[in-house]
């Protein structure tokens, strides 16, 4: 793979991958509350709409980052023929490689997130330290293979 391209794939994968996760975030807590089990009002209501944003700003750019270096390095490692009937088969495989790679920090960073939205009154770093102590790295892992599962069939 060539150096421009994987710096390409590296900053436009992280800036589109911070730009959607800030815009979107706040739907994303509402969405999280109104499945919380303690119920909307409880799990914050409308307060604090960018609780837990510290923690997806800080895994949004190298998730994003992951998918689409994994993705361009299996397009390039799989070069086929650009006439070839197999290039759609190519790039399901690259996106499911990058899918399966980027929830490596994607899903930790979720957990976090996702807490943090329903308890509004704890800092994420406290809720990362939380999850580690009590859970162990399983914790952070927790939803791992059916988000990989839901992410490939997408």
């Amino acid at each position: 793979m060539d150096g421009p391209g994987f710096m390409a794939s590296l900053v436009a994968g992280g800036v589109a991958g911070v730009s959607v996760d800030l815009i979107l975030f706040p739907l994303d807590t509402i969405k999280t509350r109104l499945q919380s089990p303690q119920g909307f009002n409880k799990a914050g209501g409308f307060r604090g709409i960018y609780a837990g944003v510290p923690s997806a700003a800080v895994g949004s750019f190298p998730n994003a980052a992951a998918f689409f270096i994994t993705y361009e390095y299996v397009k390039w490692f799989l070069h086929t023929d650009s006439s070839s009937y197999l290039t759609p088969m190519k790039h399901m495989l690259a996106a499911s490689a990058g899918e399966v790679v980027a929830c490596l920090i994607r899903v930790p960073s979720e957990v976090v997130k996702q807490r943090a939205q329903v308890s509004a009154s704890t800092r994420t770093f406290q809720i990362f330290s939380n999850i580690l102590y009590e859970e162990g790295i399983q914790g952070l892992y927790r939803g791992y293979k059916s988000t990989v599962l839901r992410e490939v069939l997408k």
